[in-house]
């Protein structure tokens, strides 16, 4: 019976889970991060061999295609060989801000690669930081390096095909992922690196090499599939699959992703679409989120004072929520302060204007995508750990006036796993 393996690296750490046809989990690895590293790029690697050296013989035996999806515009450069050239830069790093002038020289306006963190500006930030000119028209064109992304990069220890990427990965490099080519604009100026070829999420790309069958006994036939980003392997964990579902993942922030007709960009307010076949997934993530509710009430006060709330009765109180002064979506206001006042004496009046203040920026910011022309919100899957309180699922459901509910799977390895699955399917 052939199986996939779906292998997801995350921020905090790395994990592996392998899927029978049914769908069903046959085996799960995960192995943590170090919340500082001198290597990343080693770490990653030996980290993607120790999972697969923990995945019982007998399962790796059957495992007939692997996918890999690594964070979002976490990048680096390496030559022909993969070995890395510098430090990789990590999904949050926003040195890319000193060449943004750049970027937005030759970018579209209200473009979402026009950000500090986006993998155009830090291909920019490597080679300014080699000392080239600030200028586009300058950039010298080296062969024999290649920008990759965090996925592309593991990936190529797989199946040794140098620089090829997939277009949830590449939207924030500006490939243009409604045509399916590089845009014309990024092809103009001399490119400092080689860019990678880009395939649809799920394409086989080629066979696990020689020695890593040898070593690992996998199959001879076993497919490397292309990868995507953790964020879109946790939705396609979800199980969303008509147009007007969305997912909410209620972690640190606050994250949207509704299942579109229509493709939704617009710099303005955070909101970008990744294609998924033929549709849009469109969203915005805000700041606020778990990490609020983190800063006031323990695990334990959470799941206590919930208890104590009527989610039926909508909360008086009017707060926007923020750790420290900033919104991105659905406003994006860099000032925004945080509004938490007036606090009630109660905890349980306090919690409960957080969670529908919460609640109702969730609201505000699926009626944001749906006046800008995204299918109409038909209901959520709720993903992260906010997914677990009952209380706020009903309050959230009360203002979205759809049905709320916890996603049955939400793990991005889970959700690569499906994706890798597509290469035996297809």
């Amino acid at each position: 019976m052939p199986h996939s393996l779906g292998i997801d690296f995350g921020t905090s750490g790395a994990r592996a889970i392998v899927l029978n046809p049914a769908l069903e989990i046959r085996s799960s690895v995960s192995l943590p991060f170090p919340a500082i590293c001198s290597n990343w790029a080693g770490l990653w690697q030996q980290t993607l061999f120790d999972l697969l050296q923990q995945i019982p013989l007998e399962l790796r035996q059957t495992i007939a295609s692997i996918a890999i999806n690594g964070t979002s515009s976490t990048v680096l450069i390496s030559d022909a060989t993969g070995n890395p050239l510098s430090a990789p830069l990590l999904y949050n790093d926003d040195r890319g801000s000193v060449v943004l002038e750049q970027v937005k020289s030759i970018a579209p306006p209200n473009h979402t690669v026009i950000s500090a963190t986006s993998s155009l500006a830090k291909l920019f930030w490597f080679n300014y930081a080699e000392g080239e000119t600030a200028s586009h028209r300058q950039l010298r064109n080296t062969s024999g390096r290649y920008f990759l992304h965090q996925a592309d990069w593991l990936a190529f220890w797989l199946h040794g095909q140098i620089g090829i990427s997939d277009y949830h990965n590449a939207l924030k490099l500006g490939y243009d992922v409604e045509n399916l080519r590089y845009p014309d604009w990024l092809q103009t100026p001399a490119m400092p690196f080689e860019l990678p070829k880009v395939l649809p999420p799920g394409t086989p790309i080629a066979p696990v090499t020689a020695a890593l069958c040898d070593r690992f006994q996998f199959p001879p036939h076993c497919q490397v599939c292309a990868g995507t980003t953790d964020s879109i392997a946790a939705v396609l964990a979800s199980g969303v699959q008509a147009t007007g579902e969305a997912v909410t993942s209620l972690g640190s922030t606050l994250v949207l992703k509704l299942l579109s007709n229509t493709r939704i960009e617009d710099a303005r307010y955070g909101i970008y679409s990744h294609r998924l076949g033929e549709r849009w997934l469109v969203g915005g993530a805000s700041n606020t989120g778990g990490a609020v509710l983190k800063q006031f009430f323990s695990s334990e006060e959470l799941v206590q004072l919930s208890q104590e709330i009527d989610p039926s009765q909508e909360s008086p109180l009017d707060y926007y929520p923020l750790l420290k002064p900033g919104e991105r979506f659905p406003m994006n206001d860099p000032q925004l302060a945080p509004r938490l006042e007036p606090r009630p004496d109660r905890p349980s009046e306090f919690l409960h204007g957080l969670l529908e203040s919460i609640a109702r920026i969730e609201a505000k910011g699926y009626r944001l995508l749906q006046e800008l022309g995204a299918t109409p919100l038909r209901y959520v899957h709720s993903a992260g750990g906010g997914a677990a309180n009952q209380v706020w699922l009903q309050i959230r459901s009360r203002q979205l006036q759809v049905p709320v509910f916890a996603a049955a799977r939400t793990e991005a390895a889970y959700g690569t796993a499906r994706l890798a699955m597509q290469g035996i399917v297809n």
